[in-house]
């Protein structure tokens, strides 16, 4: 059975992970293409389309395998997942053999994601900035804005489990950055948000633009008490 055909999935972490999908043990794919060109991006070597991928009975016994150790959900991550014209088939396959699915996603895709929230059981949305600087810190001056506060509305309305999160970056974003995105995210509906640490990777190159420092815990902290005044449910990750 689909033998010969190609999945979208570009790459696997090797391990189950405990930190991609909260509460369940799970599974990590790659879907590789991005239409954002962030600084700080945790997996800027997805940003530019592949040209390998897992057929699908590579993948679906893999996936089966995984069962071994307790495995029972998918976080399906990129790279930007919404742009790939199989991603509802890749969710589609995933949940006939039951597992849970969750979706990373940067919300520039609201018509893509309005399809896929039935199929769902986890969104989790990066919102990069406030709307008014959303163009340059991720580094797409023409971007749709109004994409934004569209999928965040879906997502909020949906009744699938969801989160909105924003990785803090120094010299990036400011107390006032963090006050406006609480501000526009509470007129969206959204109910919870997590704040999360920049971790530069080893090989960070100051010259390149991408920043060298890690977010300090004393800046999350400050932050987070303004999340705290908008969200029933505010979490602060990987201080």
């Amino acid at each position: 059975m689909f033998r010969g055909e190609l999945s979208p999935v570009y790459a696997m972490l090797k391990r189950p992970s405990l930190i991609d999908y909260p509460g369940k043990l799970c599974r990590v794919l790659f879907i590789s293409g991005c239409n954002m060109h962030c600084l700080f991006c945790h997996n800027s070597d997805l940003t530019r389309p592949k040209d390998s991928f897992y057929d699908w009975p590579r993948l679906l016994e893999a996936l089966t395998a995984s069962r071994e150790y307790w495995v029972d959900s998918v976080c399906i991550s990129g790279g930007e997942p919404t742009l790939h014209p199989k991603i509802q088939e890749l969710i589609q396959r995933i949940k006939e053999y039951g597992f849970h699915v969750k979706l990373d996603t940067n919300g520039t895709r609201p018509k893509v994601l309005k399809e896929l929230l039935p199929l769902l059981d986890y969104v989790a949305m990066d919102y990069k900035a406030p709307l008014a600087r959303y163009g340059e810190i991720s580094g797409c001056p023409a971007l749709d804005i109004g994409s934004i506060p569209e999928s965040a509305g879906l997502i909020a309305g949906s009744g699938c489990e969801y989160e909105f999160r924003t990785t803090v970056v120094q010299g990036f974003h400011g107390e006032a950055d963090i006050l406006a995105i609480c501000r526009e995210l509470s007129e969206a509906g959204a109910r919870r948000y997590a704040l999360q640490a920049f971790v530069p990777p080893p090989d960070a190159d100051p010259e390149s633009g991408m920043p060298t420092s890690r977010t300090p815990m004393k800046t999350l902290e400050k932050y987070h008490q303004i999340c705290r005044q908008f969200f029933e449910d505010a979490i602060v990750r990987g201080a």
